[in-house]
């Protein structure tokens, strides 16, 4: 899209886009919005919003139709900086959330990892070259919710110098087709033929709405075919599932780029989490549990290397986690283990498990060699030393979206192809598989409040403190509570724990916070944040604060200090978890 044309014609083209109302260019398609309003934790997405009238006009319908606490968040995505300058005064006080962003890539909307309801492309197509449009559709087409739509308009009837002057290009409705049933998308011509609603001669328009099935891309069938149906010497390619699984549905924030390729977009994480979840899932299977993940009776694997993984045998699964700090002997062989572990997941799974019926492979790995040290602090830059580990796109969105399914799909061929092998003859019967089951339990740290108690009492000796939900005064009655649910996602991190109201606590039990009570809780979580973790002489503290938070939440950069970005992050986190879980609201 040529950006400079828009900026520089700024005032002309929004006094033209402003002269007609969004019923006037959008009653074919607009019947689909009501059903979105009805819906819990909908989302709306605008590519290409301009000057916000469509937004607009979509929030304001929102607002009216939406009842109790559950807004429809509407993002507008726009590439021209002055038209998104003037969009943001037109829907100035209205729920719309502005990114200056552009397909094909749409990173920035991206790495918020939001899936949508419905995706809007008015008027802008035929500004997508060619060669851009396959992967500008799967981008749309993973960023859609199970059922999801795209809206897209096609503008016919362009003059040379127009095409010229905005870098337009042809369009045809046979094309858009034919990309979106390349991704299992469903399409319907809503509107053909229809008259220019500014009155151009010879222009006219045509209206697409695709719409996405459940997992639509695949990712979700191959997920489970490998899961079932690949051939397995070994738990690896499982492991590898499950530790990607893991990392995709508690670590949004692990996200560190998305590079475009010929079959697809990809997600790039730092190869030393995965190499971390690695030791975390083996550890209790293999030192507690005493189970053998190969088909022979050596219960030795390829990442336990005596300098390495046997001199950690006296740490517990949960102590491999990110926040945490190794020092001395414990450090050095933490290093070993974490390179042992990255050069086997290369050299394994990644390396067996390829696109059905060719030899591409669907995980890459481009590792660096690590030297040991005496201390080793795990956070996401850390992490990064041993270089980066590449997944598709759509395979990263599939983990997250639908962990909950493919978690237990997972543990239930773990378990069967564990009984299989003859070290593991003792539990081959059914009835005694309970074991194999409860050794698959993903250890998170336990749930303990006991450090965040610690911390409140020592400044409760010296200051008046006040409930995080409430602002009752706290006294020698209170709680700790986990502002994002534990039953329904295990997080011990520093940022999600809360002083709080014994009853206010009770109250809110297992129930996800609404949006509008953390936006009213706002200013005492930062005031307990600051006084608790960031204003205080112990630096290990506030490092750790933000490497939990910062891997851990969507959109954060790996150097993130700032509270209020935290805060819209957990905003955002709220948001995913109602989507994917479909959590009780408080």
């Amino acid at each position: 899209m040529s950006n400079e044309y828009y900026n520089n014609q700024v005032r002309e083209i929004s006094q033209q886009y402003l002269s007609v109302s969004f019923d006037d260019v959008h009653s074919a398609w607009s019947h689909h919005l009501p059903p979105i309003f009805e819906k819990n934790n909908a989302n709306i997405l605008d590519v290409g919003a301009g000057v916000g009238r469509d937004v607009k006009h979509i929030a304001e319908v929102a607002a009216q139709t939406q009842k109790g606490g559950d807004t429809c968040q509407i993002y507008a995505v726009e590439p021209a900086e002055e038209l998104m300058r003037v969009g943001q005064l037109t829907t100035q006080g209205q729920n719309v959330h502005w990114l200056q962003d552009s397909l094909p890539a749409l990173d920035k909307i991206t790495r918020l990892e939001i899936s949508f309801d419905l995706i809007l492309l008015s008027a802008v197509w035929m500004h997508v070259p060619a060669s851009q449009r396959t992967r500008a559709i799967r981008k749309l087409a993973n960023l859609l919710k199970p059922g999801g739509k795209i809206v897209i308009s096609l503008k016919f009837g362009m003059t040379e110098k127009e095409q010229q002057e905005r870098t337009m290009f042809d369009v045809s409705v046979e094309e858009v087709e034919r990309l979106a049933q390349n991704l299992g998308l469903f399409s319907k011509l809503e509107a053909a033929n229809t008259s220019d609603k500014l009155g151009r001669s010879g222009v006219h328009w045509q209206t697409l709405v695709l719409q996405l099935p459940d997992d639509g891309t695949g990712a979700f069938p191959f997920i489970r075919h490998v899961a079932i149906n690949d051939g397995k010497a070994a738990t690896h390619k499982l492991a590898l599932l499950r530790v990607l699984l893991r990392i995709a549905d508690g670590h949004a924030g692990a996200v560190l780029r998305r590079e475009s390729s010929p079959s697809g977009d990809r997600v790039i994480l730092p190869l030393g989490l995965v190499a971390l979840y690695w030791v975390h899932q083996y550890k209790n299977l293999i030192d507690h549990a005493s189970l053998f993940q190969t088909p022979n009776k050596n219960p030795n694997m390829g990442f336990m290397t005596k300098d390495g993984w046997h001199n950690l045998r006296h740490r517990a699964a949960a102590d491999f986690r990110v926040g945490n700090l190794f020092v001395g002997d414990d450090a050095t062989a933490l290093y070993k283990t974490l390179s042992a572990s990255a050069s086997n997941i290369k050299n394994m799974p990644c390396k067996y498990i390829t696109l059905p019926n060719t030899d591409a492979h669907v995980f890459e790995v481009a590792s660096k060699t690590v030297k040991a040290k005496q201390s080793i602090f795990l956070d996401l830059p850390t992490l990064q030393q041993w270089g980066e580990f590449s997944l598709p796109e759509s395979i990263w969105l599939a983990l997250s979206r639908y962990a909950c399914w493919i978690e237990p799909v997972l543990v239930s061929e773990w378990v069967k192809t564990m009984a299989s092998y003859q070290g593991n003859i003792a539990y081959a019967a059914p009835e005694k598989q309970s074991y194999l089951y409860q050794s698959l339990n993903w250890l998170e740290p336990k749930l303990t409040t006991k450090e965040v108690r610690e911390r409140f009492e020592t400044l409760s000796a010296n200051q008046s403190m006040e409930c995080i939900w409430s602002a009752k005064k706290l006294t020698s009655k209170y709680d700790i509570d986990h502002n994002m649910p534990f039953s329904r996602w295990p997080n011990n991190d520093l940022w999600n724990l809360l002083p709080s109201d014994t009853k206010v606590n009770n109250h809110k039990r297992d129930r996800l916070p609404s949006e509008q009570k953390l936006i009213h809780a706002k200013e005492r979580m930062h005031d307990w944040w600051q006084m608790a973790w960031i204003s205080t002489d112990n630096h290990s503290q506030k490092k750790r604060f933000f490497a939990e938070a910062n891997i851990a939440l969507p959109g954060l950069s790996s150097g993130n200090t700032s509270l209020n970005d935290l805060f819209e992050a957990i905003l955002l986190q709220r948001s995913r978890l109602k989507e994917m879980q479909q959590l009780n609201e408080w």
